[in-house]
């Protein structure tokens, strides 16, 4: 996978507890055109610091561009703010 840390817009429901469930996401591609991502399933969520600030950090699958692929989702508890980690 590859590290690309781009800034991605999310939807998603959150728990009662405040944990998000990610929904979907729209992002740029290369060629500044926007693609939406469904995500069709979460493989794995676990919590990391990364210099300080707490992330959550999705592993999940989903088809884009009808192929099944695997990515991570960091969502920065701190700022709110979702990213694309890692496709």
């Amino acid at each position: 996978m590859k590290v690309l840390m781009k800034p991605i817009k999310m939807i998603a429901w959150f728990n009662e507890d405040g944990t998000p469930n990610p929904v979907r996401f729209n992002m740029r591609q290369d060629d500044e055109s926007a693609i939406t991502v469904r995500i069709d399933r979460v493989v794995q969520k676990r919590e990391e610091k990364l210099a300080g600030n707490r992330m959550l950090v999705f592993t999940c699958q989903s088809l884009i561009n009808n192929i099944e692929k695997i990515y991570e989702i960091k969502y920065e508890l701190n700022s709110c703010k979702w990213y694309l980690y890692k496709m």
